[in-house]
């Protein structure tokens, strides 16, 4: 299929043959199925992305027509099919949330109403809250909290840019933004409100000295919102961050540790 895809992506005549369209709609149905990802994780706890499957992605859509659907009393037209079966999956949906054919849900997650979109992996017993996004090709594990309002960036292209990766455990607090390729560590607690970009000062506060990170936010480290002086030639403003002010203590019990640090450390979800 890889080679299909990748022939494809250099010469766009191809998608009118039955070989490339077959390929491209196999590699979708294996997406939504879980078999493949379009990154995973290595042995090492680094990730890689699997660029011709994020392809396959982008030329899904051309070969796809407009269609109407109507779910009871509602309207949608688009190119997409809506993921179904969540019974059969195991998957608890809560109208009015949506999933489109493409994304894998494994079983045990919740959906309140919120959004899935396709190339996107979640993993079991995770929480998609009250009006949260999970965007195209986004990387959720397993047993995470995703909060009312939170927005996870969704990437196809440009092609070698990494998408979001929430690890297992995480717990992402109400109306948090986590965009460009930024990864959370396992078990991290992020507070309402941080704003996570590749950019993004992530500044650790915990020692002596500050310790500046980006794009990552460590194993059970405990985060809020912040700020640092910045000077301009209009004069001096203050920018965001985002504040490492602890660790979320490594337990068995992973609610219980939860649970500690947000009432140790204040942090408002």
């Amino acid at each position: 299929m890889r080679q299909v895809i990748e022939a494809a992506w250099e010469n766009r005549a191809l998608l009118s043959e039955k070989s490339t369209i077959d390929a491209i709609e196999k590699v979708i149905e294996d997406l939504d199925k879980g078999l493949l990802r379009v990154a995973e994780p290595l042995l090492d706890g680094t990730w890689i992305v699997n660029e011709w499957i994020k392809k396959a992605v982008v030329l899904y859509f051309p070969i796809r027509q407009m269609e109407t659907i109507e779910v009871g009393p509602f309207e949608f037209h688009d190119k997409m099919a809506l993921k179904r079966d969540y019974k059969n999956l195991g998957v608890r949906v809560v109208p009015h949330a949506i999933a489109r054919y493409g994304a894998f849900v494994a079983p045990g997650v919740i959906m309140m109403p919120s959004y899935i979109n396709i190339g996107a992996y979640v993993g079991s017993n995770t929480m998609v809250d009250t009006w949260a996004t999970v965007g195209s090709c986004a990387q959720i594990g397993k047993d995470v909290h995703l909060s009312g309002g939170v927005g996870i960036g969704g990437v196809l292209e440009p092609l070698q840019a990494a998408p979001v990766v929430i690890e297992d455990g995480a717990f992402i607090g109400s109306r948090c933004i986590v965009v460009e390729g930024v990864r959370v560590g396992k078990e991290a607690v992020l507070g309402a409100n941080v704003v996570l970009t590749k950019s993004t000062k992530i500044i650790d506060v915990t020692g002596a000295e500050p310790l500046e990170i980006s794009g990552y936010v460590p194993e059970r480290s405990v985060v809020i919102p912040g700020s640092y002086t910045k000077n301009f030639p209009a004069g001096t403003y203050q920018v965001p961050c985002a504040l490492i002010i602890g660790k979320r203590k490594a337990s068995t019990d992973l609610k219980t540790s939860l649970n500690d640090a947000l009432r140790e450390h204040k942090v408002a979800v």
